[in-house]
């Protein structure tokens, strides 16, 4: 299938394998004018490739994938896929919901992890190509119905994901659920990007706009809340991958890395998305901007990632390849009062919104200056 429409926005579809349950995956590859290919399969609603240009307009897959279906269906660190019904961890897999506890599927040890050990990142989705809009972007919509009592977790949650590609350089995910009993709900995306496109993103850049982070215990559940200043986590004015991550510092040591969430700064207002971290590969000359409504960002490393695994672009995958950006509410927040609540009651609707801005910048130019500037006025 191709649904072509103005201003060279198209989608297509094929068939991407099947499932070992029988199911068939299919894979659609959006197009916007902007020249930006997103291509998503409705398992996990992985998005197995999104394509950027550099400087010199060259095109380049900028997230890691895996080869093949039955690779994400067994093996797959959650690469490029949906998470929930609880994005990152909850402490010992269980808290106090209105007075009742709630017992969950642990995945990680003693916690859960992603939602459980069928999160959503393995179920099968709905996926629906949406009428291209004439603007010169793309989009298809994924729902899922997560059952009462799924992984543990209280109330019929139906949830809707919306992927839009353009007009501009732009990929915005948009996330709609509801539930027909109070509950809570995370959801996130689980990208791991490199911009180069092939190699280490040690040299990348990394600007997050946050004067805190969650210090995690050594089973990376979060502590509370501390400054960055001083610390390898003060990332508020671009700082490079690799500059400190083996400093002996013990939420390094603990993480392996990063792993850890971070408070953004910004003033929020309902629905409306506010600046969360710049991203910049001086040898492609990419840089990605991340817009939220979210109140926190999970930096993840790729730490944990070990060369058993083969990507998509046939090199083993080692650690560092790839880095995870993940726009959420605070980890273990149902076990912590003091942050942003997750609580999503009966009948109630939740809406979040992410959005990744793509650019481009010169050799010889700072691509932190202007942001910069404009943060310290």
């Amino acid at each position: 299938m191709d649904l072509s429409g103005p201003a060279a926005a198209r989608i297509e579809q094929r068939a991407f394998g099947e499932l070992s349950d029988g199911r068939k995956v299919s894979e659609y590859t959006l197009h916007a004018a902007s020249g930006l290919v997103l291509r998503a399969i409705n398992y996990g609603g992985i998005v197995t490739a999104l394509e950027v240009p550099d400087r010199n307009g060259r095109q380049a897959n900028v997230v890691l994938g895996l080869p093949t279906l039955r690779d994400y269906e067994t093996r797959n660190p959650h690469m490029g896929t949906i998470v929930g019904r609880y994005a990152n961890r909850i402490g010992d897999a269980r808290f106090v919901l209105d007075g009742r506890a709630v017992n969950l599927e642990p995945n990680e040890g003693s916690h859960t992890l992603h939602g459980g050990p069928q999160g959503f990142g393995k179920r099968f989705w709905d996926i629906e190509p949406l009428p291209l809009a004439g603007d010169g972007s793309a989009a298809i919509a994924l729902r899922y119905t997560s059952a009462d009592g799924e992984a543990g977790y209280p109330g019929m949650l139906q949830v809707q994901v919306r992927y839009t590609l353009g007009p501009g350089p732009e990929w915005r995910i948009d996330y709609e659920a509801c539930s027909d009993k109070t509950t809570v709900v995370n959801l996130s995306h689980h990208d791991y990007f490199n911009l180069r496109g092939h190699g280490d993103v040690m040299d990348h850049r990394l600007l997050i706009g946050a004067s805190r982070y969650c210090p995690v215990d050594a089973a990376l559940i979060p502590l509370g809340l501390a400054p960055v200043a001083g610390t390898p986590f003060d990332f508020r004015h671009g700082l490079r991958i690799g500059e400190r991550i083996r400093e002996a510092h013990e939420q390094l040591q603990r993480g392996r890395g990063y792993d850890h969430n971070f408070a953004v700064d910004a003033p929020r207002t309902p629905g409306a998305r506010h600046f969360v971290a710049r991203l910049a590969d001086s040898a492609s000359g990419r840089a990605m901007d991340i817009h939220s409504t979210e109140p926190g960002l999970q930096f993840y490393s790729g730490n944990f990632l070990d060369a058993s695994l083969v990507g998509s672009h046939g090199a083993l995958l080692r650690q560092g390849d790839g880095l995870c950006l993940e726009t959420q509410h605070f980890p273990d927040a149902p076990n912590r009062p003091e942050f942003a609540s997750t609580r999503l009651a009966a009948g109630e609707v939740l809406k979040s919104s992410t959005a990744m801005r793509f650019s481009t910048f010169g050799v010889d130019e700072d691509p932190f200056e202007k942001i910069l500037a404009e943060t310290s006025q």
